[in-house]
């Protein structure tokens, strides 16, 4: 027997978990500038309105058409990313994203600069939608919620690079480097994605997996899957409510608890830092406990996620109804990080319950469902709450679709025993 033998599996198994901790990595980076560059505009945009002469209503058409356009293009993506060389999709969609970013700080006109921020929706449904299925055919089941986990540090941390990096870009210079600077990395991390290992779908599933599944035949089997539809539920009424906490509450601590009156912007600092400090915690948080439920129970994590939106419920009604200014702010803390908690597990559980060949394809109609139903609509309808009782009553209200989303969490780990031998045996 070769001596040497012995120690191949061992050199095979360190390589191939190098290639998976790289693809990881830029996976990851790549999503920390998905989230810088679409919170670069929020904090530019008094300068773009000042530039452009536009209303409220039509800078909110920014923000809008970017969420309808991703929101929709994501199924198409997943449909790609089921098909083709999903590095491929994740190269091209950042560099498309990345150079639509760039190209709005060149707009000269508020359509040109409508048009690009459609086009970044473009790019990154194309990426969005796949980067969770190559995770999970680089890691096992074992490991995924930990690992999805870290690829979703980069929202919260992300979303506070937006908002620091863009609005000190903005003060120095202007509106138009900060979207020049917010270009770059984007375009440096898209090249390096097509260097990115391209795993096996169900690489980690068994060798029973499907690794092929026709459109039609996956596409009824979704549809049976009520595991992934309940899971969905929970989550655009997750997405509903942070929606529409992030959008409002900043303006209800100004208006409704009058903070900082003399420096309204202070008030969204210290929210934006509060988001990244909970996110960031609850994040990994939920990546750990989650691979830990996951290990003592089938749809252990998405239990965990359950009670953590049941948790956050009560803490997000006591955060306008607190008198003093410092629970307030401890009580909108616990109750992103409870929300946040959910972000791996949630995940996880998407693409384990539904076969390998069809896991891109689920994610981006996950991203359909829950943007459609979820955050593009509830800034809308919290103001309408808010015109006909107050922003406090609105708030408080945004709190019953935490509650029922824990309860539809807990429906879809009930429900997850049954699909995963079915997702690892279709095909």
């Amino acid at each position: 027997m070769n001596a040497s033998s012995p120690v191949a599996p061992s050199s095979s198994h360190a390589t191939q978990s190098v290639r998976a901790g790289y693809a990881l990595f830029i996976l990851t980076l790549i999503n920390l500038v998905n989230y810088l560059d679409r919170y670069i505009i929020a904090v530019a945009l008094p300068e773009i309105q000042k530039d452009f002469g536009i209303n409220d209503a039509q800078s909110g058409l920014l923000g809008t058409v970017f969420i309808v356009v991703f929101m929709l293009a994501s199924p198409l993506g997943g449909f790609l990313g089921d098909r083709i060389p999903r590095r491929l999709l994740v190269a091209g969609g950042v560099v498309l994203w990345s150079l639509a970013t760039g190209a709005s700080g060149l707009a000269s006109s508020f359509t040109a600069l409508l048009l690009a921020r459609a086009v970044i929706g473009i790019g990154e449904a194309g990426y969005g939608a796949v980067a969770p299925s190559i995770i999970s055919d680089l890691y096992p089941r074992e490991q995924r919620t930990r690992m999805l986990s870290y690829f979703y540090i980069a929202i919260p941390v992300g979303s506070a690079m937006g908002y620091g990096l863009g609005g000190w870009l903005t003060q120095t210079y202007s509106w138009h480097a900060a979207f020049f600077a917010g270009g770059v990395p984007g375009l440096v991390l898209g090249a390096m994605a097509f260097f990115m290992p391209e795993p096996q779908r169900g690489a980690m599933d068994g060798p029973d997996a499907a690794v092929k599944l026709p459109f039609m035949e996956g596409l009824k089997g979704l549809g049976r899957n009520m595991a992934f539809w309940a899971t969905t539920a929970g989550y655009t009424l997750m997405t509903f409510s942070i929606g529409g906490l992030a959008f409002w509450m900043p303006t209800y601590l100004v208006r409704e608890r009058h903070l900082w009156l003399e420096h309204p912007g202070r008030v969204g600092l210290v929210f934006g830092a509060i988001t990244a400090v909970a996110g960031l915690t609850g994040t990994v948080a939920g990546g750990w406990l989650g691979d830990k439920m996951d290990r003592k129970r089938a749809g252990g994590g998405l239990w965990l996620s359950g009670i953590g939106l049941l948790l956050a419920a009560p803490c997000m009604y006591l955060a306008v109804n607190l008198k003093d200014t410092t629970l307030t702010f401890a009580a909108i803390g616990v109750a992103q990080f409870l929300i946040f908690l959910n972000s791996g597990p949630i995940n996880a559980a998407i693409v384990n319950c539904v076969p390998p060949a069809f896991r891109a394809f689920a994610m981006g109609l996950n991203v359909l469902c829950i943007h459609m139903l979820g955050d593009a609509i509830s800034p809308t309808l919290i103001g309408q709450i808010a015109d006909m009782a107050s922003l406090h009553t609105a708030i408080a209200i945004n709190a019953v679709p935490v509650l029922l989303g824990g309860l539809a969490l807990l429906l879809g780990a009930r429900l997850f025993r049954d699909a995963v031998p079915r997702a690892q045996q279709q095909g």
